[in-house]
This record gives structure tokens, sequence and C-alpha cells, in this order.
């Protein structure tokens, strides 16, 4: 119990120390714009990384005295302040019916300046500005304030209920949001995502994106540190996870991916991609295409994205306008090698990095004032008209490939991923196919965005809860399918391209009993070549980069395969080959 309250205690300091700044600008802006920020999943990967169970008096007492030392104790009031909150946090545990009643504003607040304060308990100077007093905390036992937290998946209430909490917080085990409503269908839904090189400016993009069409009125801003939320891709500067936001066009809806670039990383590319109905390739002005360049465009026609739409960034470093243009030939011509229609791309060319800037300063901007917004808002023009709305297959059983798991506290498991095919409703039945045993669970509630869906169509990227499932049950590249719809399986034939060395493939020839990754939707495991033939179904003994030939192969662990089912052969951090499934064998 006291590790309990220790937990609480440091989290609500953590959090009060920046409320008075927080209070200021909450004031400022209006408290509403507090809940388009997806602050709760920073707010609860900032409890776990503060590891705060393992903080003790005597480490308090350093802390205090550290701020003394460098002349940055807060005043009294805070001090008498958190006094009562940890003769508050001692009574809660032992009261369960209580309640803690909180000013409107205050909510969002103390997520917000939870989500901005260092993992190191520094202590900021108190802003006379704005106090801490005018907004105090009443204890009562009865009902309702109108702005509450709620987690995922669970019914809003209209109170704040501190119920004891374990420890140690796992990342996503909770949420912290505000009210959600219902997800309604007025445009086209279309999943688009920006690929391209490491440090070409793909997450500054998304981020321009998103500010762009909240000025007008279409969609919630995402600043670069909220796509980028993980706190060691804030630390490296670089996407390591795929994140997805929404927007909207005058014309459609749309979930945008936005994918790693870094090498080590396109594992994670690859699941991105393989929600795509459409990419946007980011391309530097400065540098042309590089490495990942080649490899993204290579995997995007393996996982089958059909369309891309091409964005030379960082076009202010570039001082000469033919450069531009060189870059422009270059970039058409390797889409054109690539089996993409490189002439007909719609290529636009801008500073995603000085639009964003621009929007930040006036978030209020309209077209026509900036010119590097206007070539945002060009780009989305280019999106709505080259990239068509797909035809969704929602008449064939249901299958969602799972790219993420992760637990709400006291009511289930979440798989999410995008629908490949088919519907879903709460209340029907699913089966989890591939990796281990096939078991089977029911929907228990479905979301897209943090709003509530009553049935899930093909091309949703959505969340659903399972009944009586543990996180430890499920695993990103598993499936859940409509029972009986699919089946998981060890050997198939397939028809396998290997790249050339100039493609970025092996420099060497391999032999039957060659042991590379397969990544198929979302997964990635290992399998070995048992068998080589060539185009006349004769056995070969070797395979040369640039071959085109037939395989078996055997995986270690059943997978969710069928036939006409496409994969990519990675090996060694790069891409050496692409294939798909003729026939399964087993």
């Amino acid at each position: 119990m006291e590790e309990q309250c220790e937990v609480r205690f440091y989290r609500l300091l953590v959090a009060f120390y920046s409320l008075s700044k927080c209070l200021h600008i909450a004031e400022q802006i209006g408290v509403q714009a507090y809940s388009n920020f997806s602050i709760g999943e920073k707010f609860s990967v900032k409890a776990e990384k503060m590891n705060v169970a393992h903080i003790h008096y005597p480490v308090k007492q350093q802390c205090w005295e550290k701020a003394e030392k460098h002349n940055n104790l807060p005043n009294p009031f805070p001090i008498l302040f958190f006094s009562v909150i940890t003769l508050t946090l001692t009574i809660i545990p032992q009261t369960p019916n209580l309640i803690l009643h909180l000013p409107p504003s205050l909510p969002m607040a103390i997520s917000s300046a939870a989500a901005g304060a260092t993992s190191k308990l520094a202590y900021p100077h108190v802003y006379p500005s704005s106090s801490p007093s005018s907004n105090s905390l009443f204890l009562k036992t009865h009902a309702p304030s109108t702005t509450h937290l709620s987690s995922s998946f669970i019914h809003p209430s209209t109170v704040l209920h501190l119920a004891p909490t374990p420890a140690a917080l796992r990342r996503r085990s909770f949420t912290v949001r505000a009210a959600r409503g219902k997800f309604e269908r007025k445009k086209p839904h279309v999943n688009i995502g920006t690929i391209g090189h490491v440090d070409h400016g793909k997450t500054t993009l998304t981020a321009a994106l998103t500010m762009a069409l909240a000025s007008l009125g279409n969609s919630a801003p995402k600043k670069y540190d909220e796509i980028d939320a993980a706190p060691e891709e804030r630390a490296r500067g670089i996407t390591i996870n795929t994140a997805t936001v929404e927007y909207e066009t005058e014309n459609r809806h749309y979930a945008h991916v936005d994918c790693p670039g870094h090498a080590d990383y396109v594992k994670n590319m690859i699941t991105g991609a393989a929600q795509m109905d459409g990419a946007i390739l980011v391309v530097s002005g400065a540098d042309g295409p590089m490495p990942q360049t080649k490899e993204h465009i290579l995997l995007a026609k393996q996982v089958g994205v059909p369309n891309i739409v091409v964005f030379l960034n960082k076009q202010d470093q570039v001082d000469d306008e033919e450069l531009l243009q060189l870059v422009e030939l270059e970039v058409r011509e390797l889409l054109s090698s690539y089996e993409f229609p490189g002439d007909d791309v719609p290529i636009v060319s801008g500073s995603a990095l000085l639009a964003l800037e621009a929007l930040m300063s006036n978030p209020s901007i309209k077209r026509g004032e900036n010119q590097w917004v206007d070539k945002i808002y060009e780009l989305m023009e280019a999106v709505d008209n080259y990239i068509p709305i797909p035809q969704r297959q929602t008449e064939l059983p249901f299958l969602l490939a799972i790219e993420d798991v992760f637990t709400i506290t006291g009511r289930g498991t979440v798989a999410t991923g995008r629908v490949e095919r088919g519907t879903i409703k709460v209340g029907e039945t699913v089966d989890i196919v591939g990796v281990r045993e096939t078991r089977n669970t029911t929907v228990t509630g479905v979301e897209m965005f943090q709003k509530i869906l009553d049935e899930a169509l093909a091309g949703d990227n959505v969340g659903l809860l399972l009944r009586g499932i543990q996180k430890t049950d499920i695993q990103r590249g598993m499936v859940l399918s409509k029972p009986g719809s699919i089946t998981p399986h060890t050997k198939f034939s397939a028809i396998v391209y290997v790249l050339k060395k100039e493609e970025g493939g092996r420099h060497s020839p391999f032999f039957a009993g060659y042991r590379p990754q397969f990544y198929m939707r979302t997964t990635d495991v290992t399998g070995k070549v048992t068998s080589i033939m060539n185009d006349k179904d004769e056995e070969s003994k070797m395979v040369m980069p640039g071959d085109r030939v037939k395989m078996i192969v055997e995986l270690i662990v059943p997978v969710a395969c069928e036939q006409g089912m496409r994969f990519a052969i990675r090996e060694g951090g790069k891409t050496v080959g692409a294939g798909v499934i003729q026939s399964i064998i087993e």
C-alpha cells in the first residue's frame, strides 16, 4: 500500500510542478485544445519510465536538497500543497468509495503537464502569473463533474476514481483520455503513409499535414514529438515504430501511417506499408534518392502498395533549380525501375519544416498566405486526385493482421491492425491464427481513432477488445479471422525473385538449406529453403542474384498464409528477395 502511495505521490509531484504554467496556457488557448493532443499515451509512458516504485524517502530528501542548492526551491505554498496530496493519497486506498473532484480545467492540465515533464525530478520556477492556489482540490463522497479521464474501452464515467494501481506499469497499460464519441462515416476512408530514407523529413511532413488540415478544421493537429512519441524515438531523433494519425480533406478521411526510415527498423516499415492504399514517398531535394529510398520503394511494391505520390522535401536548401529537376528525373527513373508509372507519378516540391514552423507560429494560417504551407495543400490535392478510393473486400470472410497488442487494466486485451477484408461487429466470434495453436474468442469492443465503431469494415485501422485473452497469448504477426476461414501452415512453394547487388540484394549466390527471414503481412519468421527449381521445374543447386526461381520453403513456426499472398525475404538487415506463394503444401 505504501508503494502504491509512493507511485501516486511522484506522478502528481511531476505533474503539478508544471501545473501553474499549464493552467496559464490553458486559459489562453482554451482547455478543449488539450483533448486534441493524445497526451494520455505519453502520460502512461512517463509514469513507467520514472520507475517511481523504487524511489524512497532519502531520495526525496536529496531532491529537495539539490533544488535548494541550485536556488530553485519552490515557494512554501506548493510544499504545503504536496503535503495535502500525500495525506489524501494515504487516505484514498483505505476509502474505496471516495471520489476526487477536480475543477473542469484540471484533468487535462495534469496529463499535459505530466507529458511535458522530464523523467528526473527537476524543479522549474513557479510562475507567479498563475498560482495553483486558484485551483483547489476538494474531497467529497458524491458524484458529478463534467470533465473526466477514462481509460480505453471503459464506459465514460463522470468522475475520476483514484483506485490503487500496481507499482510497476507496462507501456500502454492504460491511457488517459477525454470523452470520445462515435465514429461517423461521412467520407470515404483511405489509408496512406510516408515512406523514404531516414532524416528526409517523413515525420515533419506528417506533422505539417495534420497542422495544415487542422487550420481548415479538418483534423486534430499533431506536433512532431507527438508522432515520435516514444522516449527513445525523441532521444535519437528518428522514428522506430510506425505511428498512425488521422485527418480529412474536403473529399476524404485519411489514416496516415508514419513509417521509420532507419535501416535497423525496416521491419516496422513493412508492417506499416502492409496497411497502405497509397504512399507519399519523401525524398530530400538536397540529397536525392538514398539506400532506404530504394528499399522502401521495393517493399512498397512487394506488400502491394498500388500508388505513390512524391514529395521533394528541403527545397529551401537547394540553391539551383536545375538540381531539383535532376533529383526529380532520378526519382521518376527509380520508380519506373520498380514497375511504378514513374512518368505519371505526381511530384510536389516544398519544405515540410518551414511549413510546420509557419503553422506553429500561426495555426489559423489561410491558403495563399504562405508559399510553404500552400505546398502542403498542393500535395494533398495530388493525393486526393492520384490515389484512387480502393475497392474494399467487405463481402469476403473477416481477416485482420495484428500489428500491436496492449492491455486495458480491468477490461482485457486489445489487438490493433488494419482490417484486410470483411467486416466485424461487437459480439462476433473470431479465431486467433498463427505462431501458436489456434484459439477462439469474442470481440467485446471496436474502436477507431479513439471513437467507438458499430461495425469495422475492410480498410479500417481499428482496435478490437478480446474477451478472455491475456497479452501473453497473442502477438504481432498473428491474424484475427472469421472462424475456419484461414489456417496456419509451415510449408509452401513460391515463385521468388532474388535481388541483384545493384538493387541492394545479395552479392553472392545461395544454395538449398538457406535460412533467411520471411516477412508476411505483419509477421517475420525464419524459414528454410528446402529445394530450388528453375523455370522448367528442373532442380537447381544454386541461386544467383537476379534469378527468378521456384522454391519450397519450410517455416519454423506455423503462420496464417494462403495462395497468392506476397512476402519479402530479408537477411542481415537488407531485403534480398521477394515472392508470392504458389501453393500450400502443409
